[in-house]
C-alpha cells in the first residue's frame, strides 16, 4: 500500500479505490545481519570494513522496492558506505545465498531470520527499530549508532471495496481478539513481532 504506488508507474489496482482496510495485524522490525565469515561484529566494524573495501561487499534483498531493499538504502546514505545491491525474487533465496556466503549482508524482517540468528548461522549487528527488540535483547538498535535511523514493516488485511461494513467490523473484531490471545502474543514476541491492532476507518458517512 505504501511502497508500490511510489515504485511502479502503473498498477492494476488503486488501494484507496479498490480495497477496504479490515485490520492491521503486526509490526515487524528488520535486522541487519551478516555472514559469520565477515569479520565485522558491530555496525561500526561493518562500516569500517565496507569503507576499506568499496563496492566489494554485496547486500541481498527480497527484491527491488521491498522493505528489505528500502531499509538498506538509507543505511548507505547515512554512512557513506558502498556495497552492491543484489535483488532476489523473495526472502528465502536471499537468505540462502547469505548463509552460503555468496552475499555478505542483508536487512531482513526479524521473524524471517531470528531462528537462524539464534542458531549462530548468521550474525545480527542491529535491529532497525528505535529501541532494542525483546526477542534479541543483546542486539543493539541501529539508532544507537545512527541517530534517527528507524525502519519496520507491517502486515494487515484488506477486502474488496464493496464489502458490507458489518462484515469488516466482524473480521476486525475476530482478528483483534486473536492478536490479544496470550498464546498468540507469546508466539509473536518469540518471533520479534508486535501486535498492531487498529480499528478500520469509519465508512458509515461514505
Amino acid at each position: 500500500m505504501a511502497i508500490n504506488p511510489l515504485v511502479y508507474k502503473k498498477l492494476s489496482y488503486d488501494f484507496f479505490r479498490d480495497i477496504a482496510p479490515v485490520a492491521s495485524m503486526v509490526r515487524v522490525p528488520l535486522v541487519m545481519e551478516v555472514n559469520p565469515l565477515l569479520p565485522a561484529r558491530t555496525v561500526p566494524e561493518f562500516i569500517a570494513c565496507a569503507m576499506a573495501n568499496p563496492g566489494k561487499l554485496s547486500c541481498a534483498s527480497a527484491g527491488l522496492g521491498t522493505s528489505l531493499h528500502l531499509s538498506a538504502e538509507p543505511f548507505k546514505m547515512m554512512t557513506g558506505v558502498s556495497y552492491v545491491h543484489v535483488a532476489y525474487s523473495g526472502g528465502p533465496p536471499a537468505l540462502t545465498d547469505l548463509l552460503s556466503g555468496h552475499v555478505q549482508v542483508m536487512f531482513d524482517i526479524i521473524s524471517g531470520s531470528i531462528e537462524i540468528i539464534r542458531a549462530g548461522k548468521l550474525r545480527a549487528l542491529a535491529v532497525t527499530t528505535a529501541t532494542r527488540s525483546e526477542a534479541l535483547p543483546d542486539i543493539p538498535a541501529m539508532g544507537e549508532f545512527l541517530p534517527g535511523f528507524e525502519a519496520s514493516t507491517w502486515f494487515g488485511v484488506g477486502a474488496p471495496k464493496n464489502i458490507p461494513v458489518d462484515i469488516i467490523e466482524k473480521l476486525n473484531k475476530e482478528i483483534s481478539a486473536g492478536l490479544a490471545d496470550p498464546k498468540i502474543k507469546t508466539r509473536l514476541a518469540e518471533l520479534g513481532t508486535m501486535p498492531f491492532a487498529r480499528q478500520p476507518p469509519d465508512r458509515s458517512a461514505a
